[in-house]
């Protein structure tokens, strides 16, 4: 694509004419390389994920914690040796390297926090800089590479306003409870300076098409923009695409002469695909697309067609086929792939566009195959699409993760299992799989004398028919017929999907004698559109009773004990941990609630604003739905509080604020319910340090086997 050499010109969303951007365009900073760092200490339990190979695939750039903390790695793809690229000690969430290898591009937390930026480096490790999220509270996220290499998209986040600060301790909380509590800000006081037009029980989200973008100085509620960024620097930043008070925003594709990009926009559960004309800054094309990952599609070498993954008019995504005429509009809208049952988790295709690899989630497996696609004709009749041959893998995980297709056919593979540590394995072109000799060993996972558990898949249905799912872990020493202390763990999102990959916390749990039963309450993916939608407004308090549900299934199997049950969660799964204990607060006999939100109200007043506007269309909206967020907020009943409860939260964590554990902790005290708080340092929403990690687990796992598994008497 070429790039100007002038200022960057934006366009109104849907319109003709200039505006000014919603966000600064990114300024790189250069950085002195790490080569001379000492090297790190290496764990011999480790994880590698996220791989990306350059244009001869022979070398990979992976994730890997390996040093204690997930870092920027790369390695030839045949060889045990790799090294670190960048020695940072801030976390790194995602890698993409260019397609004429002579960059790679990721993105990193610094100080473990929410607020990301996007770096490029050299295969060498030279040349590191910063390409954007350089500047004091700003955010940057990674988009695609244009087909040449010579730009990368990024999104450009606009600084939070609210200033927010939050100081951890670093230990579990003090018992003074003297801290200035949150509680008492006026419910909506930021929400009316962000605006929106999302809304949960009014009117629909509708695309603000024809609103010019403001000016930057007067842009209350944040806002996206993506650009193209010049590693190199010769050119300046293009602004591509920018919306004020927008929930996310990715660059997926750019065709190849540059004329259309590929943006997913949208808050959860009211994603769309855009297909941009870069030279006028209008909307060719949009569709629905699902939830999940974000790479939702790419454009055929020709632009004339455009692959999508996406749910629209059917419960699961499905791989969909949109032709495009010369303009980018599109003609037709067929389904090339789908599955009765089955999501399309993730879809991937090399720069030619002859083969599609696809990973469908099977009840929360994966199965990954690669299909031959046909060739573009414009001007054949719509019908359906004559796919070729499908091959498909034999995979020694349970998960797939991370796909990397490679030109010269077969593909990377991210994979995670029940009882293997994540790891990178390269797959022919008939999917056999290697392992790379830079991954951990399988005997690795876990340590000596400590066997993994593998999980069985449980069903079981709520008080109001719907059938929910979860995989259930037998501490390795309980005899079967025997039910023992057992603790209902709740993933986030909501739209997360309880899925069997390797889970330290989970292995502390078994090894403590507690079982584990994971659950997918309404609401969460995998299970089709109308499960994910089934908690929307005031079914969020049946997903609250589906928890209790699950607890009492696994007690009718023999499976728990029903005086030895815990339950415990992180984000989303934080706020059905609190939920639970004060809506069922006879069922649970400790509690730890990880990152969740105790008071919507205090939430939507703190998080960051692009987290608002996606957080409207799942909760409901801070101002017109008011009272339903009150009663549906666990402090609204915090007096029904009885259960020991331990809240652990990140010190950065800007997604939910530490505030949302500070206040419950401190009301349960008030009512004389033990209840301690553990602050991580230098972490954000996740966890990502491997001391900090260990600290959470063994701190939990502490808690609940104080109040779950009875000890003699000395």
């Amino acid at each position: 694509m070429p790039l100007e050499q002038t200022q960057p010109v934006t366009h109104a969303l849907g319109t003709a004419g200039p505006a000014a951007p919603p966000s600064p365009a990114p300024v790189p900073v250069p950085l002195p390389d790490h080569l001379s760092a000492d090297p790190p200490t290496l764990l011999t339990a480790h994880g590698c994920w996220y791989p990306s190979a350059d244009p001869t695939g022979e070398h990979v750039a992976f994730i890997c914690d390996r040093a204690g903390v997930p870092q920027l790695w790369s390695g030839p793809a045949r060889r045990p040796e790799a090294h670190i690229l960048d020695g940072d000690p801030d976390p790194v969430t995602e890698v993409s390297w260019s397609p004429d290898g002579r960059w790679i591009a990721y993105t990193s937390a610094p100080g473990g926090g929410e607020h990301t930026r996007v770096l490029v480096v050299r295969p060498d490790g030279t040349g590191r800089q910063v390409l954007a999220g350089a500047e004091p509270g700003s955010s940057a996220h990674l988009g695609c590479w244009t087909r040449d290499g010579a730009a990368l998209a990024v999104t450009v986040a606009q600084p939070s306003l609210s200033g927010a600060e939050h100081a951890g301790a670093g230990h579990l909380a003090p018992d003074a409870d003297d801290a200035p509590s949150t509680a008492a800000r006026t419910p909506g006081t930021a929400w009316s300076e962000r605006g929106g037009p999302a809304t949960l029980l009014g009117p629909p989200y509708v695309r603000a098409a024809a609103r010019p973008l403001p000016d930057p100085g007067r842009v209350r509620g944040g806002g996206l923009a993506a650009y193209l960024v010049d590693p190199d620097g010769a050119h300046a930043p293009v602004l591509l695409y920018g919306e004020e008070g927008a929930a996310s925003l990715r660059v997926c594709d750019t065709s190849a002469d540059g004329r259309l990009a590929l943006l997913r926009r949208g808050p959860r559960g009211r994603r769309e695909a855009l297909v941009l004309d870069t030279a006028s800054g209008r909307t060719a094309f949009s569709l629905h697309v699902a939830d999940g990952d974000p790479w939702i599609g790419r454009f055929s070498a020709d632009a004339r067609t455009l692959w999508l993954r996406s749910d629209t008019e059917r419960e699961f995504a499905a791989l969909l086929r949109v032709r495009l005429d010369g303009d980018g509009r599109g003609r037709d809208v067929s389904v090339a792939v789908e599955r009765d049952t089955s999501p399309l988790d993730l879809l991937n295709l090399p720069d030619h566009g002859r083969w599609a690899v696809l990973a469908w989630n099977v009840h929360g497996a994966t199965e990954l195959e690669s299909v031959r696609l046909p060739p573009t004709d414009p001007d054949a009749d719509a019908g359906p699409v004559d796919l070729g041959p499908v091959h498909r893998a034999v995979l020694p995980h349970e998960v797939v993760t991370r796909v990397a297709p490679l030109e010269r056919g077969g593909l990377f593979a991210a994979l995670a299992g029940s009882r293997r540590r994540p790891g990178i394995w390269e797959l022919d072109q008939g999917l056999l799989p290697a392992r790379a000799g830079w991954s951990a060993r399988d005997e690795d996972a876990v340590p000596p004398g400590r066997p993994p558990v593998r999980p069985v898949p449980l069903r079981c249905r709520a008080r109001d028919g719907l059938e929910l799912g979860g995989w259930y872990y037998r501490a390795p020493d309980r005899d079967p017929g025997r039910p023992g202390p057992c603790v209902i763990h709740l993933h986030g999102g909501p739209e997360e999907q309880e899925r069997p990959v390797f889970s330290p916390l989970y292995h502390e749990l078994l090894g403590r004698g507690l079982d584990v039963f994971a659950p997918d309450v309404r609401g969460s993916s995998g299970w089709g559109r109308s499960f994910v939608d089934a908690d929307l407004g005031a079914g969020r308090f049946a997903a609250i009773d589906d928890v209790a549900d699950c607890a009492a299934h696994v007690v009718s199997l023999g499976y728990a004990d029903p005086v030895r049950l815990g339950v415990m969660g992180r984000s989303y799964g934080g706020y059905l941990t609190m939920a639970s204990l004060v809506w069922h607060p006879d069922l649970f006999r400790a509690g730890v609630a990880v990152c969740g939100m105790s008071d919507f109200a205090t939430f939507f007043a703190g998080t960051e604003p692009w987290i608002a506007q996606s957080a409207t269309a799942k909760y409901g909206h801070p101002e017109h739905d008011r009272e339903l967020l009150r009663a549906l907020s666990p402090m609204s009943r915090i007096d029904q509080l009885r259960t020991p409860v331990l809240a652990v939260h990140g010190e950065h964590d800007t997604n939910v604020p530490p505030t949302e554990s500070e206040q419950f902790i401190r009301a349960a005290r008030g009512r004389g319910v033990p209840a301690r708080q553990l602050t991580l340092r230098d972490e954000g929403h996740e966890f990502l340090r491997a001391d900090n990690r260990k600290l959470y687990r063994r701190a939990a796992a502490d808690w609940l086997e104080r109040y779950l598994v009875p000890h003699p008497a000395p």
